[in-house]
């Protein structure tokens, strides 16, 4: 900073959370030297039921000037360089926010009830780090305004991951089905006062269906325009057959495109192969890099298990040399067969080789916030009381037009296509496992991190627990790993988000 602020308080922060659509460097627009802030950024897609994330509400401040207001007691600080701080409060909805040392003794002083003075203190109010006295926190949810639908295209796949819950066959959804399936997700969209639907294709591997899919993204556009509704598109692909005309067409017509690659080397990914055993990853990274050159930059899914856990450190400097979001996804026991449990990694070994990948992320501090949807269920966009939309804005629907309630649930399904309003069945049907709030989640509900891994994935707790109300299993893990990846996000808005020290 230059000479003339140097001791000015200076308060750093996100306020769209890494989730506006456009991928965009910092502001243009010059604020105030009291406060910067960074510019919108974009969130990565997955390969689950996480519910569409939304822009940060700011608590409105009381117009009493007479007010009296504190700090926030449930805030964890980490020190990073040059005398600054990261503070975040775990119940408000402002995510990791950045301060000098002039700025921590201002909201120290609130250590104390006082009334809102000067424009440092009222940011601090906006961004919920101060509360008025008497006042009892809770943290503002966001009403999912976007009905998310999985649509199995295809049970058919060119490999043959280890892990992998899909029952493989050569039976694809056809035309009248995927036709049936786009109405009752709007259907049941303008039912519920959903604002937009979207739609992730797919399977197996979706693109081996690729003709539906070319099909039902123009029958999508025209009846979401119909009914008024904003319309978000993902092709979900293990990224092993993507040609040149695939990949124009993704670019062209807006949508998204999520790869899953675990690792990336000649004798890396041994956990998805072909079936003959080969390793995948070489062909899935030359297709990543193809389709940068058509103007794509597909999100990646990498899941740990046991056998990759010590080198997914990897694959997560492989995305972000490429400028690339991506999620880390702790692998979900389905249950099925001998090998169960035998891809589930100890939690030291993912406390290791998460660190292991921190570590690399901090060597490399990309613009992007990977903060929103970084590490497995957990999404630091927004205070939230559920992990996902299962059962309340999330529908699967298989290549028969079957629904069901999860993808990894999708051999048990509840209702189907015909069905006047599908999500409402599915609301109403919890006979094999439930989403509950965090609240009614046994050791949650005194958890400073509740509201940012929700319990984690519900299926899955019911799965190793019997009780969806259990902790997660993952639990250790993401308290081992959270306050990293919080300071993590302060070191990013330092780099990227402050003003050049003169």
């Amino acid at each position: 900073m230059s000479s003339s602020i140097r001791d000015l308080p200076v308060i750093l922060w996100d306020p769209s959370g890494g989730l506006a659509e456009q991928d965009c460097a910092c502001a243009d627009v010059q604020p105030s030297p009291e406060v910067y802030w960074a510019s919108g950024l974009e969130t990565s897609e997955d390969d689950c039921a996480c519910a569409e994330p939304q822009i940060r509400p700011i608590l409105e401040r009381q117009n009493d000037p007479a007010a009296l207001w504190q700090a926030h007691r449930e805030q964890y600080r980490a020190p990073l360089t040059q005398g600054y701080q990261a503070v975040f409060n775990s119940l408000g909805p402002a995510g990791v926010v950045v301060v000098n040392q002039q700025a921590l003794v201002a909201l120290d002083s609130y250590r104390q009830a006082l009334p809102i003075g000067d424009a440092v203190s009222r940011q601090f109010a906006d961004l919920g780090l101060l509360r008025p006295t008497g006042a009892t926190p809770h943290p503002i949810f966001p009403h999912p305004e976007t009905l998310t639908a999985w649509l199995h295209v295809t049970n058919a796949c060119n490999l043959r991951c280890t892990y992998c819950y899909v029952t493989k066959a050569a039976e694809a959804m056809d035309e009248a089905t995927g036709l049936a399936a786009v109405d009752a997700v709007v259907r049941s969209a303008k039912r519920n006062g959903f604002k937009a639907i979207k739609l992730k294709y797919a399977g197996g591997e979706a693109t081996l269906n690729f003709r539906l899919i070319r099909l039902l993204h123009g029958y999508a556009q025209e009846q979401a325009a119909a009914h008024g509704l904003g319309l978000h598109e993902v092709i979900l692909s293990n990224g092993v057959y993507l040609t040149p005309a695939m990949l124009d067409f993704v670019r062209d017509s807006g949508m998204r495109l999520m790869i899953s690659l675990d690792d990336v080397g000649a004798e890396a990914d041994a956990q998805r192969v072909f079936s003959n055993g080969r390793n995948s990853a070489p062909q899935v990274a030359r297709n990543v890099d193809r389709a940068l050159t058509h103007g794509i930059k597909p999100y990646l899914s990498i899941t740990i298990t046991r056998h990759n856990a010590d080198r997914v450190a990897a694959a997560v400097a492989f995305a972000l040399d490429r400028e690339l979001l991506f999620n880390l996804n702790f692998y979900r026991d389905h249950g099925f067969g001998s090998d169960r449990g035998a891809f589930v990694a100890e939690d030291a070994q993912l406390i290791a080789g998460g660190r292991a990948a921190l570590r690399v992320i901090e060597e490399r501090l990309p613009r992007q916030s990977l903060i929103t949807a970084l590490l497995d269920r957990s999404n630091f966009a927004v205070p939230h009381d559920r992990p996902c939309g299962a059962g309340h804005s999330y529908l699967v629907i298989d290549h028969h037009g079957r629904v069901a309630t999860c993808q990894m649930e999708i051999e048990r399904s509840v209702t189907d296509v015909m069905a006047e309003d599908p999500l409402e069945v599915i609301r109403q049907h919890t006979a094999h496992f439930s989403n509950p709030s965090v609240e009614e989640k046994e050791g949650c509900r005194d958890c400073q991190w509740r509201y940012w891994c929700a319990g984690g994935c519900p299926l899955l707790t019911q799965r190793v627990t019997g009780r969806s109300i259990a902790q997660s299993p993952y639990c250790n893990v993401y308290k081992a790993l959270f306050p990293e990846l919080l300071r993590l996000e302060g070191l990013r808005l330092l780099k990227w988000h402050a003003l050049p020290v003169a």
